[in-house]
Parts: structure tokens; sequence; C-alpha cells
């Protein structure tokens, strides 16, 4: 779908797109391919796009995929993708309610998708903490959001969404995609990165909110040592114990610590609380 066509389809249905709901449609071809390249989909696959808009990704996920799942929350573009697809299997629903509603089962599934940068974080991080996640995550958003998800440990990017995303998934790759390649052109930097689910669970999906629990307090308060903010909800002798065993400075903030280290530490601290 060319930017042409775009905008003559949008004049037609007399559709003025909205701001809030992250409304940025990718129009290059070139880009949109690579997207689908790195999604890797083939016919062997049940691929999930969330926001597709007016479908310029759709159409190549439709003709790779063996079958696409597309959650549009904009009825307006609902209408218009179905008279575009009418083959389409598609759902008129917010996309993170959805998610967070429906328990299903998303371990075959790939999810490739231009997601609204408004929601695409809480979106990559439900679907990455799902009992049933997808085996794999191409998405486009903010290059900010990007970089956070391939950070590493004492990186400026890295923190709370770093590490509950990289806890079942490795960053394999990212591209930048410019403005304006999307219309109406953001005024943020895009790109897209590649997430593969780990093969090997860093932890068992039991200890899994204790990690969670973990992160999200030792980052409250970046500038702050990690140890006293731990204090909050976990007893002083056993968090002493815990730093001490797996060398850890109890002066240490919680961007020094890797993801190995607070796996380490959600081990350790397993089952403890005030």
């Amino acid at each position: 779908m060319k930017l042409s066509d775009m905008r003559a389809l949008l004049d037609k249905r007399n559709i003025q797109l909205t701001r809030s709901l992250g409304q940025n449609f990718l129009h290059d071809a070139n880009q949109l391919k690579r997207i689908a390249d790195a999604g890797e989909v083939t016919k062997a696959d049940r691929v999930l796009e969330i926001g597709p808009g007016l479908g310029p990704l759709t159409e190549l996920l439709l003709d790779r995929a063996g079958e696409v799942l597309a959650i549009e929350m904009d009825l307006r573009l609902v209408t218009v993708l179905k008279e575009r697809f009418p083959e389409l299997n598609l759902l008129h629903a917010d996309a993170l309610e959805f998610i967070r509603r429906e328990s299903r089962d998303w371990s075959e599934w790939k999810l490739v998708a231009n997601l609204p940068y408004s929601v695409a974080s809480p979106i990559l991080v439900e679907m990455a903490l799902a009992p049933q996640r997808p085996q794999q995550m191409t998405v486009t958003l903010q290059l900010e959001v990007a970089q956070r998800l391939m950070a590493a440990a004492d990186d400026d990017d890295y923190g709370v969404l770093t590490l509950l995303v990289q806890l079942e998934y490795e960053p394999r790759g990212w591209f930048k995609i410019p403005a304006d390649c999307f219309f109406p052109a953001p005024n943020v930097d895009s790109a897209c990165v590649t997430l593969v689910r780990r093969e090997t669970p860093l932890l068992p999906d039991a200890l899994r909110p204790g990690f969670v629990r973990i992160v999200k307090r030792a980052f409250s308060q970046r500038r702050k040592m990690m140890l006293k903010l731990l204090k909050a909800e976990w007893p002083a002798e056993k968090l002493q114990q815990a730093f001490t065993e797996l060398n850890i400075s109890p002066m240490e903030r919680a961007e020094k610590l890797s993801l190995e280290q607070f796996v380490a530490l959600t081990t350790f601290l397993s089952g403890v609380s005030k």
C-alpha cells in the first residue's frame, strides 16, 4: 500500500487519524518487507498482528503465514480491513485488555506488528510474562523502547522493561525505521526489534511473580542502593545473607546487576517476605 493509496483511502472514508491511539501507519514497502523478513514468517506459522491499521503489513503476513489473527481497536479501520481482507481473522478489541482478559495459548504463535506506541511496553510485558507466551516477537516501536529491550546491565536504558522481557526472551537484532516511512510522521524515531523465546527458562513459572516483585522494587528509586529498597519487603537478615552469598555489594544499585544476578537473587529469596 503506497502512501498515495493510504491518503486516498482515508480521504474517501473521511477518517481522521487519532494521535492518542498511536495511529502512525507504516507505508514504506522496503521497511514492511524487512519486518516480515525479520519475523521469519512461513506457511507453518500462526501470526498475531496488533494494530493492523489499514493493513499494509497484514497483506504481507496473509501472503506468507498459515494463519493470521489481527486485533484492531478502531472500528472505522475494522470496517476497512474486513473489506480489504475478507479472509482475515479479525477482532475488534483493545489488544491490551484482550491479552489480559483472555487466557490463550500463544506458544505456537509469532507476534509480528507495528505496535501502537502508547501501549507497546505493557503489551510486550503481558505477552512475555504469559504462561504460554509466543515463540517469537518482531515488533516496531519507539526507538527508546527498543533500546530498553536490547539493553544490558549498566546501560542507561537498562531497567524494569529490559528485565521483565529478557527473562523470557533473547534480543536477536533490530533496525531503525525513519520517521518519514510513516503517515503521519511521528515525532519520535522508531525501530523494529526481534525477540526470541528462550529454549530453557531461567526461572520456573512459580518464581516469576517473585522476580517481577524484586525487579520493580529494586528500580523504584534508581539512585538508591538496592539493598535499602528491598528491605521494605524482605527481612534485612535474609537480604544480607543473599547479598553475601551471591557476592553482591550492599552498596550496589539495581542498574549494575545483570539479569542472571536478579534470577539468582529471586531463587534465594523465593517464598520469603515479611
